[in-house]
């Protein structure tokens, strides 16, 4: 029974950390890279179908990215999609290529999104903190119930807390790296 709460614990905070790197690929560096783009999604035959799936998405060079679109009768709705998008870029088509230059970052801006970053991540500790608390909730009632004795409480709540270190710890590797990412001139 309390294995089963450790390993649940430990796969949704494993969850919380996934969901946190997705949150970070977002986060525009002064690097291209494909997964910029991931979040926008172009109407085709009437529904709202993610940009991979309509184009090759490449990194043509550090400040460049280069999308060959499958269907030329698309290009004008993903460049409008990607200008109706909160990225902040402006594509310059080329026939069934799109180029989209990625302007260089200010310190200013760099700043600005260090503190999303740091907003991003803490998000993601809190989330793994419920996590503990949920499964200690659980181990708590199994004591409750004497299911368990005392021992076996302590002992779970400390593997639990031991598998919470480890989560943010990963967090926080994640935070650093992306931080030295984004002030990377």
């Amino acid at each position: 029974m309390i294995e089963e709460i450790k390993q649940d614990a430990q796969e949704r905070m494993g969850k919380s950390v996934e969901a946190l790197k997705n949150q970070l690929a977002k986060v525009r560096t002064g690097r291209a890279h494909p997964s910029l783009l991931d979040t926008i999604y172009v109407e085709y035959y009437g529904a709202n179908t993610p940009l991979k799936q309509l184009a090759n998405v490449v990194a043509e060079d550090a400040r460049t990215l280069a999308i060959t679109v499958f269907d030329k009768e698309l290009t004008p709705k993903i460049e409008k999609a990607i200008m109706m998008s909160d990225l902040g870029l402006n594509p310059m088509s080329a026939g069934t290529v799109i180029r989209v230059p990625l302007p260089p970052l200010t310190e200013e801006r760099r700043r600005d999104l260090v503190k999303i970053v740091r907003a991003e991540a803490e998000q993601g500790r809190v989330a793994v903190r419920n996590i503990r608390r949920d499964a200690n909730a659980d181990v708590k009632a199994l004591l409750k119930e004497k299911e368990i004795s005392e021992d076996d409480d302590r002992r779970a709540q400390d593997d639990i807390q031991k598998i919470t270190d480890a989560a943010v710890k990963e967090i926080d590797a994640i935070l650093d790296v992306k931080e030295k990412e984004l002030m990377e001139v």
